[in-house]
């Protein structure tokens, strides 16, 4: 067995290499690649002699490729088995994987040199023989990847306990568990001239809506950049609005949502290297929406959707309707409550909006410092830091007691939303309310939330409203909106913008002792 070789940097390449057509001399194919690869040390160089007369080269990145496969599957076979009775003529390793003289799984044949040093970057084997003017490409990965675990960020009660990894193979393995059929399609896509990163739509034929589905592809193909090393590379140059706060794709790391939502006419895209997928359309109402509301029961997580939009209306609006009533509106409280928050306010040097922003800045610098730190000491270091900055801020006289219970509630109801970036836009939202709320009051707030709601109706996901099926109003699918109705009364699809409903569930299906009588 001759032993591996590494790339020489001195090599010139030969006058043949500024063609793309592999020659039939495998020198001058290995003089070109070693100019391709000069001071890439990983690349390695390895010939082989097949039964005593065939001369080949394997050439692979070493640490992406499975070298004991390599060995055992491909090598062994070649150079210490005597070829088959019949078999002596065959010259080519092309013509040896035809005739199963190797068990590799997936090989294919390429006539460019591109295509063999693509390959090798993609971390496959290439094999290159003596007198044949075209390469042979072996699947033989074999890098470390992180195994399937327990979701990070989306956490449920009852649900499944797989989440995606940064292996788009496996990613899309774990959905297509889930949705065993033809009509599930995955088209792929290379994005990247330095990265060459693989961008898979996921869709099922027949329920996703055909011009969302063009409109993906011609939104990622458009794209033009070096590197993709995450979905939000390629979130950022196919959304409708890149200036709002508001997200308007879902991205998830459960395959569990991923083949919902794809049962649902929405569309996935997956990106190589990367544990989270892009669900699209999205709408507003996503952001209140879990997977534990679709694992429990219905009365359940209607009260808990319900429990959600309450604290993500109060983290909004709690600070600035604080300062506005205190401010310019004290008539508007009890005069018991107006007398405990006045005594509690005094000597305190600053106005309301300042407390608040000073109070708001902390907070949301004790919780990036809490998620950046090292997870030992990060929880720690936000809980006591507030508690000990707080307690210290109120005896020095800085802010007041009241200002401390608001801020510290309205922290508490911002991390209720089941979505970070939506999570995020109302985090930052509560800065300009408080301004507003400061300058004109519950005039100012109230004009604030008309503007709000007038942004949120122009928003638009691909095409579909971001209100929807609120506005415009489609009284069909608001049965898993503000509330989530039981599964047996949602017989239909949502149509995504489009004018059909397919059935989903035929009717019929309610429980009940009456249902069972007549079954009987």
């Amino acid at each position: 067995m001759s032993t591996a070789q590494h790339t020489n940097p001195n090599n010139s390449p030969p006058n043949e290499a500024s063609s793309d057509s592999i020659s039939d001399s495998l020198e001058k194919n290995e003089l070109i690649l070693r100019h391709k690869f000069q001071s890439c040390y990983d690349i390695v160089f390895r010939k082989v002699l097949i039964f005593g007369h065939i001369h080949v080269l394997l050439v692979y990145l070493d640490g992406l490729v499975d070298t004991r496969a390599l060995d055992t599957v491909l090598l062994k076979p070649w150079m210490l088995e005597a070829p088959r009775p019949g078999l002596e003529e065959i010259s080519s390793v092309d013509l040896m994987l035809e005739q199963q003289l190797v068990s590799i799984a997936k090989t294919k044949t390429t006539e460019t040199m591109s295509d063999v040093v693509q390959s090798i970057l993609s971390a496959n084997v290439v094999i290159l023989s003596d007198g044949v003017s075209n390469a042979v490409i072996a699947e033989l990965k074999g890098f470390e990847q992180r195994a399937v675990e327990e979701p990070a960020s989306e956490t449920t009660i009852r649900g499944p306990r797989e989440a995606f990894t940064e292996n788009i193979n496996v990613n899309t393995s774990l959905v297509r568990r889930k949705i065993q059929s033809t009509a599930l399609k995955m088209e792929s896509i290379t994005v990247g001239s330095l990265s060459k990163t693989t961008i898979v739509i996921a869709y099922i034929e027949g329920i996703a809506k055909d011009s969302i589905i063009e409109e993906v592809r011609k939104r990622i193909r458009h794209i033009q950049m070096d590197t993709v090393l995450d979905g939000n590379f390629i979130e950022e140059f196919i959304e409708d609005h890149p200036f709002t706060l508001f997200p308007q794709m879902q991205s998830t790391e459960r395959p569990d949502i991923v083949a919902s939502s794809l049962a649902e006419r929405r569309v996935a895209v997956f990106a190589d290297g990367t544990p989270f997928v892009l669900i699209l359309p999205c709408s507003f109402w996503s952001a209140f929406q879990s997977a534990d509301d679709f694992y429990e029961r219905f009365i359940y997580a209607t009260l808990i959707r319900w429990l959600r939009m309450l604290l993500v209306i109060t983290s909004l609006f709690l600070p600035s309707m604080y300062v506005a009533i205190t401010t310019f509106h004290s008539q508007l409280l009890p005069t018991n409550f107006l007398l405990s928050i006045t005594s509690a306010r005094e000597g305190v040097p600053f106005p309301a909006v300042i407390e608040a922003f000073m109070m708001e800045f902390l907070f949301e610098g004790l919780r990036e410092a809490g998620i950046r730190m090292p997870r030992p000491t990060g929880p720690a270091v936000s809980i006591v830091g507030a508690l000990v900055i707080g307690q210290a801020a109120v005896q020095a006289g800085i802010v007041s007691a009241p200002m401390v219970i608001v801020v510290s509630l309205t922290g508490i109801a911002s991390l209720i939303t089941p979505r970070y970036s939506m999570g995020m836009a109302f985090r930052m939202l509560r800065f300009p309310m408080l301004i507003i709320s400061g300058m004109f009051g519950l005039y100012g707030i109230t004009m604030a939330t008309i503007f709000l709601l007038i942004h949120l109706t122009n928003l638009e996901s691909f095409g579909v409203p971001y209100l929807s099926p609120i506005a415009p109003l489609t009284k069909t699918e608001l049965k898993d909106v503000l509330i989530r109705a039981p599964r047996w009364s949602m017989h239909t699809i949502p149509s995504s913008g489009s004018a059909r409903n397919r059935l989903r569930i035929p009717k019929g299906q309610q429980p009940g002792g009456n249902q069972g009588d007549e079954a009987r």
